[in-house]
């Protein structure tokens, strides 16, 4: 299309989650659903991880990092989904959309980079637990939680930067969807999105697929039948994590757009930004016993409050 034919667009018009629905109340009580379950279930984690003393190492400081991202990025975009559901509007300001873009991508970026790092902990723990608390110190991980943060904040000025620069003619608000719009050829564009996906995306997940593969041959040689279950049960949490994650992400930017769809994108898109950030505090707090048990003694203390404060409420009356 001809530059002379664009159209200089303040507000894009979001087409939803599932367009052309009939349902679409049935899909927004489920998103809610979804965001409500996240929230609660996150915070509830990062509360029970930073409260008990005994949880207090290298792997639980991680995950409250992860716990903490994931609200984050699930906040990106569900919020404006059911403010306009229910206010029945469908539109988003430019500059709403690319503040959208820049915090999707931040976050996403900054997941990949701490997912990485939490298969290098895990590499640490179980093939060099002598040096363990030498190599994962408190200043290593907070350097750990940095670089993620920091990381995923570069990969996303990158992408943001080029993407909301293209004039548009004439959606739920993702990058492959913004760039349809674009009345300028992105094909440039689209091999810088071919090299952040090797950074951010095949890379992370070599590395990852790498320290797990020397965690086995590892474990494999640990005589104790209950510390080879401890070990795997650890770790494979940690893998449903990185496959839940890291499968969609490079099905939609590391695969030729010649070879899926949109709406493919979209559904994979939603189904990474909302229900993996559910599913991640699930997977590790149901397979994690310590983290179980904290939750359980957080939970009797919280009714023994609850149980005091009726009591001093019912003689005050």
């Amino acid at each position: 299309m001809r530059r002379e034919n664009e159209t200089s667009m303040m507000v894009f018009t979001l087409l939803g989650v599932i367009p052309g629905t009939r349902h679409t109340g049935l899909v927004i009580c489920t998103i809610l659903f979804f965001y409500v379950v996240a929230i609660t279930g996150n915070t509830t984690l990062v509360l029970v991880l930073s409260l008990d003393p005994q949880l207090h190492s290298p792997m639980y400081f991680l995950l409250s990092r992860l716990s903490l991202m994931d609200i984050s990025f699930i906040s990106t975009t569900v919020p404006k989904m059911l403010t306009n559901f229910f206010s029945g509007t469908s539109d988003i300001s430019y500059i709403a959309c690319g503040t959208q873009i820049y915090f999707y991508f931040a976050l996403g970026g900054s997941e990949c980079i701490l997912l990485t790092l939490m298969a290098n902990d895990r590499y640490v723990a179980i093939c060099k637990p002598l040096r363990y608390m030498v190599i994962m110190n408190l200043k290593v991980c907070l350097q750990m939680a940095i670089v993620s943060w920091v990381g995923g904040a570069i990969n996303s000025v990158v992408h943001t930067t080029y993407t909301m620069h293209f004039p548009r003619c004439g959606f739920f608000c993702e990058l492959p969807a913004v760039l349809e719009l674009s009345c300028e050829d992105a094909s440039a564009y689209e091999k810088v999105i071919l090299v952040m996906g090797i950074l951010f995306l095949l890379i992370p997940f070599g590395l990852i697929l790498t320290s797990y593969t020397l965690i086995f041959l590892s474990v494999l040689h640990i005589s104790s039948s209950k510390g080879r279950n401890k070990a795997f049960t650890t770790c494979s949490a940690h893998l449903i994590v990185v496959f839940l994650y890291f499968g969609p992400s490079m099905f939609i930017y590391m695969i030729p757009s010649s070879l899926h769809t949109s709406e493919q994108d979209q559904g994979l898109s939603v189904f990474y930004t909302i229900l993996t950030p559910m599913l991640n505090h699930l997977i590790y707090s149901l397979r994690n016993k310590a983290v179980g048990e904290a939750l359980r003694k957080l939970c009797a203390k919280a009714l023994s409050l609850c149980r005091i404060v009726i009591l001093e409420f019912s003689t005050c009356l």
